[in-house]
């Protein structure tokens, strides 16, 4: 994937990750389209990055995602690159029955970028270079029991993006996997955005950039302060890793 002249849409893009990655995109040399549900949100990041773009976007809609999708290409002929970055994380009492956060979670979290996958793969197989980035979590390694759904919905767009990457061998379209730790961000609020323990979001986005410059085909965004949670099991430190995240 080329690294500047692209045009990206960036779901999520108003605030936290997204946002960075966007005005870090955007510096870069690339077209950046914003998407989220709050127009004000999206508003005050497009004032203060002149050239950015944005569209009003339920990721958790169906209907909404063609609709958006087909204006999006239309009014952005060479969109070539799609980050699947929005997604919720929220506490969860399993044992209370109550199954809305759950249902909010995998609506938004895994069947949003399923979907838009669906809605653009057309649009990005008909470009010369394309690429998908989805946004998975240190999470979907081990996972936090605090948040099930969310770990289980990382879990499962690590695992539908190695299938997405195997089905689009042999096609002009990348497909990397951004895999974050613990940053600050208000994912979880405030308590998170200024938590010393969070990796600092700029110290993550610089990171971050760096190493998509070392993978011109595509895999896995690795940080560093990510790899002891992606390869927990694999180092045979998961029982370990599982007790830290989820110390009483």
């Amino acid at each position: 994937m080329n690294h500047t002249g692209n045009t990206i849409l960036i779901t999520g893009g108003g605030s936290g990750i997204g946002r960075a990655l966007a005005e870090a995109s955007h510096a870069a040399g690339n077209q950046i389209i914003i998407a989220g549900r709050r127009q004000a949100v999206l508003d005050e990041t497009v004032a203060a990055n002149p050239g950015i773009k944005s569209v009003v976007l339920d990721i958790a809609d169906a209907e909404d995602i063609r609709k958006v999708a087909a204006r999006l290409t239309a009014d952005f002929p060479a969109l070539n690159v799609v980050i699947h970055n929005a997604g919720i994380m929220q506490p969860e009492d399993i044992q209370s029955g109550n199954l809305d956060s759950a249902e909010a979670t995998i609506a938004t979290n895994l069947l949003g970028p399923i979907r838009l996958t669906a809605a653009l793969l057309p649009q990005l197989l008909a470009q010369p270079n394309a690429a998908i980035m989805t946004v998975s979590s240190g999470l979907a390694f081990v996972p936090m029991a605090l948040t099930p759904t969310y770990s289980a919905t990382k879990a499962a767009i690590h695992s539908y993006t190695e299938s997405l990457r195997h089905q689009l061998r042999g096609t002009a379209v990348e497909v990397f996997e951004l895999v974050p730790p613990y940053v600050q961000t208000e994912l979880m609020g405030a308590q998170q955005a200024n938590d010393p323990h969070a990796m600092p979001l700029q110290e993550f986005i610089d990171e971050t950039m760096s190493l998509l410059g070392q993978l011109p085909h595509g895999g896995e965004v690795l940080v560093e302060r990510v790899k002891p949670l992606r390869l927990a099991e694999a180092t045979g430190k998961y029982e370990f890793m599982f007790g830290q995240i989820n110390r009483e």
